[in-house]
């Protein structure tokens, strides 16, 4: 009987799922054993699977890394996760390891690096990157490590930050809710819920927000999913509706220039 460790893939960008695929099996010692592209899939592939540990990004379609862990973790919490992601704000951060992940790994670092992540958390160890693991330490430090309660990340739903990031990306409503597998009324509903609660009024201070939360680094810079010619694929319908609020004036197109995976 194989003693390999026993892996899923959750990462929706097929070049990046193939080619950890294609290292692993190379490294041995390690059998990829399913390849989810959403956070459902990963999921389901967690209940049938039941693989010994799984590699997650956090921004995928439909169900997020962050809440498919929190998922996976209920039902199976043997079942070890090293998040793999672009982002290092420190709240993605914070709701990751309450999520129940054992590992969190950015995903400019080398391979290496990656396999040090995998037999640490194997051995029942917590990794942070480098980078990650600094500027957490500074935070403890200086005191940062309790948000305050009506911080925006607080305030919003993880399926209100989900839209919030798109919009501030420059996609319309449309976009937005075939993303999201939402009726762009429902994306509208969300904007307005969102101003609300964050007593704006308009949508340059929204990107502003976003840019605050860490969803957005820069105005130049930002995460490259979707593009505006993108071929969207519908997500699994919404499990979260939002409340009822007014709806917002129509504000037109932000489109954000640059761009960075």
């Amino acid at each position: 009987m194989s003693t390999n460790c026993r892996v899923v893939i959750a990462e929706d960008h097929d070049l990046l799922r193939n080619g950890l695929r294609s290292m692993l099996s190379a490294q041995g010692g390690y059998d990829v054993i399913g390849e989810a592209r959403d956070g459902k899939e990963a999921c389901q592939m967690a209940m049938t699977l039941n693989p010994d540990l799984m590699l997650m990004d956090l921004s995928m379609r439909g169900m997020n890394g962050i809440d498919a862990s929190a998922a996976i973790k209920r039902r199976s919490p043997n079942i070890r996760i090293v998040v793999l992601t672009v982002h290092q704000s420190e709240e993605y951060v914070r709701e990751a390891l309450r999520a129940g992940v054992e590992g969190y790994v950015l995903k400019d670092v080398s391979f290496d690096e990656l396999l040090v992540a995998m037999r640490m958390v194997m051995q029942g160890k917590k990794h942070l990157s480098a980078d990650v693991y600094g500027y957490m330490v500074d935070s403890f430090v200086t005191g940062r490590e309790a948000p305050a309660p009506k911080k925006a990340w607080d305030v919003l739903t993880g399926r209100e930050r989900s839209v919030l990031k798109l919009i501030a990306e420059g996609r319309t409503n449309r976009q937005v809710g075939q993303y999201l597998n939402l009726s762009p009324k429902t994306i509208e509903k969300y904007r307005a819920s969102m101003m609300h609660k964050l007593h704006i009024a308009n949508l340059t201070e929204l990107v502003l927000v976003a840019i605050s939360m860490g969803l957005l680094t820069s105005l130049a810079e930002k995460c490259s999913e979707p593009n505006a010619n993108d071929t969207l694929v519908r997500a699994p319908a919404d499990p979260d509706p939002p409340p009822e609020f007014p709806p917002a004036p129509e504000l037109p197109n932000y489109q954000l220039g640059g761009a960075a995976r």
